[in-house]
């Protein structure tokens, strides 16, 4: 089959892959939508129990309900459009698949590497939160504390272990502590209710500042920054088109599961957010790392129980701690597999996983915890702000690929249909435009930003000298290389396009 364009314009160089190069990045299909479901639900639990409520501190509990009704509707209009993307491309490279057909392999390059910035530095968040949960269950029920690095390293080992013991594995994991996290939250949310400690005035104990109102007490700007913040309510849950290689049937179950997924967490979020401040109240909950731990001490003051309860709460962490591992191990694979990536990476052990990505991700993501530490900065808030900013931008670039590919792919299959259409897609894409801009412009996330603009600098000077000269036709590869005609090589076979079949200037010899 011949590529519909000629590749060498763009400097771009595809090679042969050698006999059995995918063979050796294999992944097994064992998902079905409740694995899904899970997986989805699991990534991003972890954002109700800590993360969210700093936009509270920000913006006031008004702001922050203002600034979370908006995002909800951007990912409702994201989710639906990146169903239809995920339905028509099944394979595992999700937001750089969609950008590799719809911009090229520049374009494929920059999304899915803002796609692994988020990733790796959203799982380095969740190890944060998870070890100052987990030190202060310890500290208060045995007397034991650790230093945060120490936390790290027991929690990136555990999970590392998690998710190369298969997909299979995973999958089971991510529903059931799904389901116990959403339980706990439930147990939260019925204590709260039933207790003495619930006072709803607790909403608006922040004093505004002059002008403005105890609903929004900072003024209207500080509700675009704290947009931020109430992405950690579902930030993750755009993660399942990863898994398409390891589902039984990616078109059907991949956009139901975001939409269910995203339902649920609809649900959870709303629950904690005004229950949790109406507990605890709305100024003392801006500041601290544990909320929910918070909660509990409230309802039940000097009790162990409390501790007890929290610990149940750490399950939360930990269901997004696994499901956004899984989601930079294969962001990475995907990457590696195809070339932009060092092809090492893709490898997959015995167990059918990409365990050498699994193991990078995490000592980049433990050097950046040490490095911030180091510098004095506020650990948690600067990375949560790396991990946002590379969201956005990847949410920007898959709303700008969706409007693209209807019109590029007009023919290509396309299982599910998002129903907000391309209409959608530019709000979404124009709600991600703006938090982009709001943490551009907020000197608090400075840092973020200088960390993620000296990532793309040294990885774009690396594509450009190595990587685009060294591409593989990978399914994504094929599906863009075939104008969308060429959906699912697991199903269809490999090879469908030759090298030989692309233009002469963007060929070379074997790898």
């Amino acid at each position: 089959m011949s590529a519909p364009h000629p590749r060498g314009a763009s400097g771009i160089t595809y090679k042969h892959a050698e006999e059995g190069y995918f063979d050796k990045r294999g992944l097994t299909r064992t998902a079905g939508f409740w694995g899904l479901w899970g997986l989805g639900v699991a990534a991003v639990i972890s954002g109700d129990f800590s993360g969210w409520n700093f936009g509270v501190g920000g913006a006031g509990w008004g702001g922050f309900l203002i600034a979370t009704v908006v995002v909800t509707l951007m990912y409702v209009a994201m989710i639906a459009s990146i169903g239809e993307m995920s339905a028509a491309m099944p394979h595992t490279g999700g937001a750089y698949s969609f950008a590799r057909s719809a911009m090229g392999p520049w374009g494929g390059f920059v999304t899915g590497l803002a796609e692994t910035i988020e990733y790796v530095a959203t799982t380095a968040v969740i190890v944060y939160f998870s070890a100052s949960y987990a030190d202060s269950i310890t500290d208060e029920l045995f007397g034991l504390s650790m230093p945060g690095w120490m936390w790290w390293i027991i929690l990136y080992a555990i999970f590392l272990l998690l998710n190369i013991a298969g997909a299979e594995v995973s999958f089971r994991f991510a529903v059931v502590v799904a389901v116990l996290s959403l339980a706990v939250i439930a147990l939260f949310a019925v204590m709260a209710l039933f207790s003495g400690a619930l006072d709803f005035g607790n909403l608006f104990d922040i004093e505004p500042t002059d002008g403005n109102s105890e609903f929004v007490p900072f003024g209207w700007w500080q509700v675009v920054l704290a947009m931020p913040f109430a992405m950690w309510l579902y930030l993750g849950i755009e993660e399942l088109p990863l898994a398409a290689e390891e589902s039984h049937m990616p078109a059907r179950d991949i956009p139901r599961a975001g939409l269910w997924g995203l339902g649920t967490l609809i649900v959870s979020g709303g629950i904690v957010l005004v229950l949790n401040p109406a507990v605890v109240g709305a100024s003392a909950i801006g500041s601290t790392d544990e909320p929910l731990l918070d909660g509990f001490r409230a309802i039940l003051p000097n009790s162990d129980v409390a501790a007890i309860l929290s610990a149940f709460a750490l399950i939360g962490l930990f269901a997004s701690l696994q499901g956004i591992m899984f989601a930079y191990g294969r962001n990475i694979y995907s990457l590696s597999r195809a070339g932009y990536y060092p092809k090492a990476l893709s490898l997959t052990g015995a167990r059918r996983t990409p365990w050498i990505a699994l193991v990078v991700g995490a000592v980049i993501g433990f050097a950046a915890l040490l490095g911030i530490q180091a510098f004095g900065d506020t650990v948690g808030d600067v990375v949560l702000n790396i991990a946002v900013w590379g969201a956005v931008l990847a949410y920007l670039l898959q709303m700008v690929s969706f409007v693209l590919l209807r019109r590029k792919f007009p023919t290509a299959g396309r299982p599910y249909r998002s129903p907000f259409g391309v209409a959608g897609a530019v709000f979404a894409g124009a709600i991600a435009a703006l938090i982009f801009v709001g943490v551009m412009l907020n000197e608090a996330y400075r840092e973020a930003i200088v960390a993620v603009a000296v990532i793309y600098v040294v990885a774009l000077v690396g594509f450009a000298a190595f990587g685009r000269h060294r591409l593989v036709l990978s399914p994504e590869e094929e599906y863009a290389m075939s104008g969308g005609l060429h959906g699912d090589p697991q199903a269809e076979g490999y090879g469908a396009i030759d090298v030989e079949d692309i233009d002469p200037e963007a060929r070379s010899s074997s790898v």
